[in-house]
């Protein structure tokens, strides 16, 4: 148990590094302050592209300099400008589609899309080293009983997953929450992407546990990190409620479900995925990775 001491100097230490962010100045290049970026933790922390304004190579020499390893939901034609700053494409999109969420392999309307999709995509990324690709489950369809399109998804999938584990590339599957942001997304449980997994039975397909979309869904996240991580691939954040910094505004222990997570020797990808508040967005991406620095 941390002492009263312990938990004010953490406090003091992330305050300082939101302090140093805000004025321009990253934890890497901060006298006094460059422990973060060289002691990163056990984690590989990335970024999603979508959270910030910043144009890319000024975001990835940001990223870089706090220490970050990758960059996230990034199109094929981005790639090689993440891959020359030094990060990882830690998790890249197959192509630039409209309605990306909504059309999933819980329809096999949608399995010859999805699937030429992949197919053009994978090798690209093996190429350009990118290690995984995301996919969705997709939105209901009211003709389609739920363990119809259960079954649905691990027939689609187990089609791509070969050529995935021929090529070193992992497709990752989302959870969404359909409560609040995605209103019809299927795969809106753990369970039900953790029964698509074992369907499918591949270590190149994998769930994209994201923290956030599953605590507004079910909770207990930690329990079911535990109970699921041979079925996930990747981890994104955002705070609880309203997707915004991890810090202590909002109702989720970041710092213990890092150390959950690490503690799993999770070897993938834990990337963050929120909506800034402070005007300098910078501040809250250097608070996040301290914070998941275990």
């Amino acid at each position: 148990m941390s002492s009263d001491t312990d938990r004010v100097d953490r406090r003091a230490a992330l305050a300082r590094i939101v302090a140093l962010a805000a004025a321009g100045v990253t934890p890497a290049l901060a006298a006094g302050a460059a422990a973060p970026a060289k002691t990163p933790g056990r984690l590989k922390q990335s970024l999603c592209r979508w959270t910030s304004k910043a144009p890319l190579p000024e975001l990835c020499r940001s990223l870089k300099g706090m220490g970050f390893a990758g960059i996230d939901l990034i199109f094929p034609d981005e790639w090689s400008m993440v891959n020359d700053s030094g990060l990882a494409v830690a998790m890249g999109y197959p192509g630039r589609r409209e309605k990306f969420i909504e059309t999933g392999f819980n329809d096999p309307a949608n399995h010859a899309l999805l699937l030429k999709e992949l197919e053009t995509a994978i090798p690209l990324a093996q190429r350009a080293g990118v290690k995984n690709l995301i996919a969705m489950f997709g939105n209901r369809n009211p003709a389609i009983a739920e363990g119809r399109a259960l079954e649905n998804c691990v027939a689609g999938l187990a089609k791509i997953a070969p050529l995935a584990m021929e090529n070193g590339v992992t497709i990752c599957v989302e959870l969404l929450n359909s409560k609040v942001d995605h209103p019809g997304y299927q795969g809106d449980r753990t369970a039900f992407g953790a029964a698509v997994m074992r369907g499918i039975g591949s270590p190149n397909v994998k769930l994209l546990y994201d923290i956030y979309h599953m605590q507004t869904m079910e909770g207990d996240v930690i329990r079911t990190i535990r109970d699921n991580i041979a079925w996930i691939g990747h981890f994104h954040t955002g705070g609880v409620p309203g997707r915004h910094e991890i810090d202590d505004t909002q109702e989720l222990n970041y710092r213990a479900i890092a150390t959950a997570i690490a503690d799993l020797n999770f070897a993938g990808y834990v990337a963050h995925e929120f909506s800034p508040t402070r005007p300098d967005a910078s501040a809250s991406q250097a608070e996040a990775f301290a914070i998941c620095s275990v």
